[in-house]
């Protein structure tokens, strides 16, 4: 469905007849740029930015199943603090919601409780804010009981301050887990004081996992396996990547936040090496702060990671926007997304251009400077994915040292060692020795210098 401007001069939609299941009235209510400001931008510019911000709201909708019956951008010169819009616009898209015969009505920006409560007065439905519908997706897709752990602490600390009876026209209040199910008690009729409980008890076990993440990657970090984190914009092709890079089956599809849990599995560099890929829950731009505060368990395997691959889908039209909140994200986590060293970007889905476009991108890409290349690649067919993987050994290489050295062939516990705590590149066995080259993390270096008498390699 194509996005339409409502500024008070637009034609009214014909109503859809009957009223359906789980349809919704999405809302886009965008500041304007006003004309001569430091941000004007062109008015074609402006148009095609909330058209698309409004699309996304539509897709986040559907992405839990509901039929979005219209998709408006109602334009605002200012944020009123009673319903957010003024309004006169209020009661046209009050009117607007009876004539499709909604039950639910999504505005795409972050409501205050008391504009939440009052708009549901208004339009005589139920009103979600961006927060709500994307903790809506979140608490859909969460499989895992660290995921349902997250969502369920960042729900709570929303909802927390949301205690209001709302929706007593209709016989219903608001309850249970999710936000737009039927009738229910849990958040309506508990106090502050028993969700505060749960959200302690619930942050208690979020510490526990977090302790079991750290021992598993001590227990990673004790054999030669570094980590690989995959991260991006949802729906950017990060697990088709993820599925390309190490043949798994990772859930794939067409629609934002469709992988939430993260997921850990062996991938095999060109040169025989190995390392661990991590895909995580996707970014997207005004991602809840409680979100990324509830999810620091899940993104700590980013923060430990020793390369990080900043998957973008460069075929979408606002690219350079989609990398911009990733890299806002990134800094959230204190992760400086300007770190060539760490971080590599990937152009996914370059099998949507044709010869001459994806000419051009080369191009584009040959211009980038060394210290930040760009790698274009097909999750989807597999192009420049070799040329990825090569990349990613190159980054892991430059974060070690390569060492010569032998070792008497009898000595099985320091052979046994060096095979689980390095890399070894090459092993020949001459007059009773082994003559090793390995590859080490700087933290192993001294330790095997002086258990081998190890030599540098002046050029790895």
């Amino acid at each position: 469905m194509e996005p339409r401007n409502f500024d008070g001069d637009a034609d009214r939609p014909r109503s859809t007849g009957g009223t359906q299941t789980g349809r919704v009235l999405v809302i886009g209510p965008y500041l304007r740029v006003r004309a001569g400001s430091a941000d004007a931008q062109s008015e074609a510019h402006v148009l095609r930015d909330a058209e698309a911000r409004l699309d996304e709201a539509a897709g986040l909708a559907r992405a839990i199943d509901l039929v979005v019956a219209d998709a408006i951008i109602a334009p605002i010169n200012q944020i009123r603090p009673a319903t957010y819009i003024g309004k006169g616009k209020v009661e046209e898209i009050a009117a607007l919601a009876k004539s499709l015969e909604v039950e639910l009505v999504v505005m795409d920006c972050a409501l205050a409780p008391i504009q939440q409560r009052n708009l549901e007065k208004e339009l005589q439905a139920k009103v979600l804010d961006r927060t709500g519908l994307i903790l809506e997706i979140f608490g859909r897709r969460a499989k895992t009981k660290e995921g349902s752990l997250q969502v369920e602490l960042a729900h709570l600390n929303y909802q927390r301050s949301r205690l209001v009876r709302s929706w007593t026209h209709l016989e219903r209040q608001r309850g249970g887990f999710g936000f737009m199910g039927g009738p229910g008690e849990t958040q309506i009729e508990a106090d502050r004081r028993l969700i505060q409980e749960r959200i302690s008890k619930l942050e208690g076990e979020l510490k526990k996992v977090q302790a079991t993440r750290r021992l598993h990657r001590a227990g990673r970090q004790r054999v030669p396996y570094r980590v690989v984190a995959l991260v991006g914009y949802t729906n950017a092709g990060k697990s088709t990547l993820f599925n390309r890079l190490t043949r798994a089956d990772v859930q794939a599809a067409d629609m934002l936040f469709a992988t939430l849990d993260p997921t850990l599995r062996a991938l095999t560099l060109p040169h025989g090496g190995k390392a661990m890929l991590s895909d995580t829950v996707g970014f997207i731009s005004n991602l809840p702060t409680q979100l990324v505060a509830a999810f620091r368990a899940t993104l700590e395997e980013v923060l430990e990671a020793d390369v990080i691959l900043h998957v973008r889908d460069i075929s979408h039209d606002d690219a350079e926007a989609q990398q911009s909140d990733v890299d806002a994200v990134l800094r959230q986590l204190g992760i400086n997304p300007d770190d060539s060293g760490r971080i590599i970007e990937v152009w996914n889905k370059i099998d949507r251009y044709g010869p001459e476009q994806r000419e051009e991108l080369l191009n584009i890409a040959a211009r980038r400077p060394e210290d930040h290349p760009a790698m274009l690649v097909s999750a989807v067919s597999g192009e420049g994915v070799d040329a990825l993987l090569a990349a990613i050994e190159e980054r892991l290489a430059a974060k070690r040292i390569t060492l010569d050295l032998s070792i008497d062939a009898s000595d099985g516990a320091g052979i046994s060692w060096l095979h689980r705590n390095s890399e070894v590149l090459a092993k020949e066995l001459h007059d009773g020795r082994f003559d090793m080259t390995v590859r080490v993390d700087e933290t192993k270096r001294d330790i095997v210098v002086n258990r081998f008498d190890a030599v540098p390699r002046l050029s790895a």
